[in-house]
C-alpha cells in the first residue's frame, strides 16, 4: 500500500460515477487509460486531449521521427546549443540525475550504442563488432551534456535516445492533462507503465499485478497505484535490448525485470532501466540507498527494503 492517503480523494468520490475506458497506439507501444467520469464527462473529448498531449512528446522526443527535436539535436553541429521546450526540458534533467546517481547505469546518450546493438531507428548500422561499439562509445556520456537554463550544448557526434524515461513521463503528463480536465480518479498505462490518481467509485485504489516473466514461479504482487506509479524494465519481451552505458554491449547479468514503485512514472521508468543494467545485489544496494521501492527478478525475487516496507504498511 501507499504510505500516505490522501483523504480529499474519497471525500471527492461517487460511487454511481461511470468508469470509462480509452486506449490505443502510441510511441510504438499501447496506451489505455480507465477513469471515474465525472458529470457530462465526454469521452471524444477526453481522448483527443490524451492524443494531443502525447503527440506534444512524441514530436519533442520520439527519435524514430526524423522532423523531431530530438533528432534534430542528434544531427546537430559540434558545439551548437538548443532551446529545450518543457517537456524536454523536463526529462532530460531527470535523465541527467537519474545517470549520476546510478553512476552512469542510466544514460540518456546511448542513441548510437543501440544503434549499433540493432535496436535503434538506423539498425542498418548494426555492428557490434568491438572495434565499432568502443568507437562509437567514445561519442557517448552524459557526463558531455551541458545545459543551460533550457538550453543543451550539442558537444559533437552525440545521440540521445529517452526510450527509457520518456514513456514514463507521458504517463505523468495524461493524468495532470486528465487532472486539468476535471478527472482526478484514473489509471494511466503506456507500454506497461501506470500511474493511479485518487481511487476508484466504489473507494479501491487501482489495483494492479506486477507481471513475472515467463517461467518463473513467484507469488503475486499487487500494488495500491494510489498517488503512485510502477514502470518496469526486461528483456523477455523483446529480447536482450537493454544496452549497459558502462560498456556499450547489451547486458549479460541475471536480471529479468526490475520494478520500481514512485510518485513519479518518469523515474519508476528511469530508475528500472538503471537497476536492471547494474544487477540483482548492486541494484538491491542502489535502491537502499536511494530509497527506492524496487522489485527485482533473477531466477528470484529481490525486494529492496523500501517495498518491504510499503508491502508491510
Amino acid at each position: 500500500m501507499p504510505r500516505d492517503v490522501a483523504i480529499t480523494a474519497f471525500a471527492d468520490r461517487d460511487p454511481a460515477r461511470p468508469v470509462i475506458d480509452l486506449g490505443g497506439e502510441t510511441m510504438g507501444t499501447s496506451w489505455s487509460v480507465r477513469f471515474a467520469a465525472p458529470t457530462s464527462c465526454d469521452p471524444a473529448r477526453v481522448e483527443t486531449a490524451i492524443l494531443a498531449r502525447l503527440d506534444t512528446i512524441i514530436v519533442e522526443m520520439s527519435h524514430w521521427r526524423t522532423d523531431s527535436i530530438i533528432s534534430a539535436f542528434n544531427s546537430a553541429p559540434a558545439d551548437s546549443w538548443h532551446d529545450l521546450p518543457d517537456d524536454f526540458a523536463t526529462v532530460i534533467m531527470a535523465a541527467l540525475d537519474v545517470a549520476d546517481r546510478s553512476g552512469g547505469a542510466f544514460d540518456p546518450t546511448i542513441g548510437r550504442l543501440v544503434d549499433l546493438a540493432g535496436f535503434g531507428p538506423n539498425s542498418r548500422r548494426r555492428d557490434v563488432s568491438p572495434a565499432a561499439v568502443a568507437m562509437v562509445k567514445n561519442t557517448a556520456g552524459w557526463q558531455r551534456l551541458r545545459v543551460s537554463g533550457k538550453r543543451l550544448l550539442q558537444p559533437g557526434g552525440l545521440s540521445l535516445d529517452l526510450s527509457g524515461i520518456a514513456k514514463g513521463h507521458a504517463v505523468d503528463a495524461v493524468a495532470d492533462r486528465l487532472a486539468t480536465l476535471g478527472i482526478a480518479h484514473a489509471l494511466v498505462e503506456i507500454g506497461g507503465e501506470l500511474v493511479g490518481r485518487g481511487v476508484r467509485p466504489d473507494g479501491e485504489p487501482w489495483w494492479v499485478d506486477l507481471e513475472n516473466p515467463p517461467g518463473i514461479a513467484l507469488p503475486r504482487l499487487r500494488i495500491a497505484l494510489h498517488g503512485i506509479a510502477v514502470a518496469t524494465s526486461g528483456d523477455y519481451r523483446r529480447g536482450a535490448h537493454s544496452i549497459d552505458p558502462r560498456t556499450g554491449r547489451s547486458i549479460t547479468n541475471a536480471v529479468r525485470s526490475a520494478s520500481v514503485i514512485h510518485r513519479s512514472a518518469m523515474l519508476a521508468d528511469a530508475w528500472a532501466t538503471a537497476l536492471t543494467v547494474v544487477g540483482p545485489e548492486a541494484g538491491i544496494d542502489l535502491a537502499r540507498r536511494e530509497g527506492i521501492a524496487a522489485r527485482i527478478v533473477t531466477d528470484r525475487e529481490w525486494l529492496s527494503p523500501a517495498l518491504v516496507e510499503m508491502l508491510e504498511y
